[in-house]
């Protein structure tokens, strides 16, 4: 099968793999049909986490299960399923507890030795407590297909995020970056009942789609200028809540720094840069919880798949660009170089 490969920094090609095969009774193997790029990915891209050359890449994916082991009894050829980003076996203390991604038998899709989503097919561990059944209908509705996607990853990890900032009825939320995952917590936090919620972001056509989203208000300025403008918007408190969907010192501090004393920050951005931007001091004296971290997206996918499909949701505007499988490493570059929001992979 062709799958994608990562080699070196800005190295991605799209070769020749073994074709993925049942190795374990609890195994599947699924066709895949729609997968993506994500912000995260861009950073193994960079060279800025470690990759083996020849290592595959990828982990958003959907398809359709081709073959199943003796032991997976949930599925069978032909379902339509959604892949959440960590695999994981559904029966240990954490899985129980709604933590799949502290799964002691869990991993991510394309770490080495297995299968990246950016490919043909891959081999599923677990599939009866990983896969999650999609409508097989859905799979001739493209665009229902694109908000499906969504559940992979970037729709679950916006609402962990903005389970982590406390959106609720009545509550200010901010969101510290606009990206495919803060734009997913603008949407959650409006889902959650966020009465209103402060986008920051400077690309107006990202900022467009966090206004249809449920954004109030935009915030196009930085570092200290952006906190003078969350702040005038709030009579000088900040916000109840704060997604952080950027991962660097300065989304940190900006997120510490407009967050309302007692308030909570929901944070999901990859780690990345140069210290964690956290004043522990400031956290304490004023009462700032931190929740957040890698989110649990398989314990979400149930009630998230309800609102996309009675319509209720459209995540599916986050992918504004997409490519066939061979011309993967285009979807990259763009990304890379900000022309492209988010990737959508046909395969």
């Amino acid at each position: 099968m062709r799958a994608t490969t990562i080699h070196a920094p800005y190295d991605l090609r799209v070769e020749d793999v073994p074709d993925p095969r049942v190795q374990s009774p609890a195994d599947a193997v699924v066709r895949v049909l729609r997968a993506c790029v994500c912000g995260s990915d861009l950073w193994a891209y960079r060279g800025e986490s470690a990759r083996h050359p020849g290592q595959r890449i990828g982990h958003e994916f959907l398809g359709v299960v081709e073959e199943t082991g003796a032991g997976t009894t949930r599925f069978r050829r032909g379902d339509l399923v959604v892949a959440p980003f960590v695999w994981s076996d559904g029966v240990c203390d954490y899985c129980r507890e709604g933590l799949t991604t502290s799964c002691a038998h869990g991993g991510i899709w394309g770490q080495a030795g297995h299968d990246g989503g950016q490919g043909e097919a891959v081999r599923v561990p677990f599939a009866d407590a990983t896969l999650v059944a999609l409508p097989r209908e859905a799979a001739g509705d493209p665009a229902l297909l694109s908000a499906l996607l969504t559940l992979s990853d970037v729709l679950g990890t916006g609402h962990h995020a903005a389970l982590g900032a406390g959106a609720r009825p009545g509550a200010t939320v901010a969101v510290v970056g606009d990206g495919a995952v803060g734009l997913c917590g603008v949407l959650t936090a409006k889902r959650l009942g966020a009465e209103r919620i402060i986008a920051l972001g400077r690309h107006t056509a990202r900022t467009d789609i966090a206004r249809r989203f449920g954004a109030t208000d935009v915030v196009a300025e930085r570092g200290e200028a952006a906190v003078a403008a969350v702040r005038e918007l709030t009579k000088g408190q900040g916000a109840h809540g704060v997604i952080e969907a950027v991962g660097t010192e300065q989304s940190m501090r900006t997120a510490v720094d407009i967050t309302r004393d007692g308030g909570s920050i929901g944070y999901v951005g990859v780690p990345h840069g140069s210290g964690s931007g956290l004043d522990l001091s400031t956290m304490f004296n004023r009462n700032i919880a931190l929740r957040g971290g890698v989110a649990p997206v398989r314990t979400y996918i149930p009630e998230l798949l309800t609102d996309i499909l009675d319509g209720r949701i459209d995540p599916s505007p986050v992918f504004d660009r997409a490519v066939p499988l061979d011309e993967v490493p285009e979807g990259y570059r763009a990304m890379d170089e900000r022309t492209a929001l988010k990737v959508l992979v046909t395969t």
